[in-house]
């Protein structure tokens, strides 16, 4: 089955960023032949990137960069949730994507983002940012307005939001589900190489 982590990409104290993720896992939980797992950035210990040989190079010696790219590893997709904080993402979660390299690559990605212009920019770095790592990246995605989509810092989607969901699980899911067979080719080619 294919396997999908919605990542939360903040860690601020008072985040819309959780709110927003849970919203997106209630819809993504209708969908069939597919599974969503949140992914909590505040729940994994990743220091400023500490490790010293360049994550492309796959040698992790930090435990908590380890269990990370197990984490990252189990996933044929991932859905961003974003914040856009100065025409970017976050620092957390661009910390979080350089500390492995292999793990990301040869999959797919979308994204929901949030701010005051609806996280527009956080995704536009963000798919550049993940090119380099081999992820396919989504045309569909969610851009959620602080001022249209948000009451007193809570979530309020409407439902012209809520539809917006359901192009974006079409093409995550079947990108996600059709790069599993370029991963696959790619591990035959690499048994045959060293055998």
């Amino acid at each position: 089955m294919t396997k999908i982590a919605i990542i939360i990409g903040s860690t601020r104290p008072g985040r819309n960023g959780e709110s927003v993720a849970r919203w997106v896992l209630e819809h993504a939980e209708q969908r069939t032949g597919v599974e969503y797992e949140l992914v909590d950035l505040k729940d994994w210990e990743l220091p400023h990137l500490d490790e010293p040989m360049p994550a492309a190079m796959g040698q992790y010696v930090g435990e908590h960069t380890k269990a990370w790219a197990a984490k990252v590893g189990e996933f044929d997709g991932y859905l961003f949730v974003t914040p856009e904080y100065n025409h970017s993402t976050s620092g957390v979660l661009k910390n979080a994507i350089d500390y492995v390299g292999a793990e990301w690559n040869n999959k797919a990605a979308g994204f929901v983002s949030y701010g005051v212009f609806g996280g527009a920019r956080a995704v536009e770095h963000l798919r550049l940012v993940l090119s380099t790592l081999q992820v396919a990246t989504v045309t569909a995605q969610v851009g959620l307005s602080l001022a249209h989509d948000f009451e007193n810092w809570a979530l309020k989607a409407t439902p012209q939001q809520a539809a917006a969901l359901t192009p974006l699980f079409e093409q995550l899911e079947s990108w996600s589900t059709a790069l599993a067979g370029v991963r696959s080719a790619q591990d035959e080619d690499a048994e045959e190489q060293a055998a």
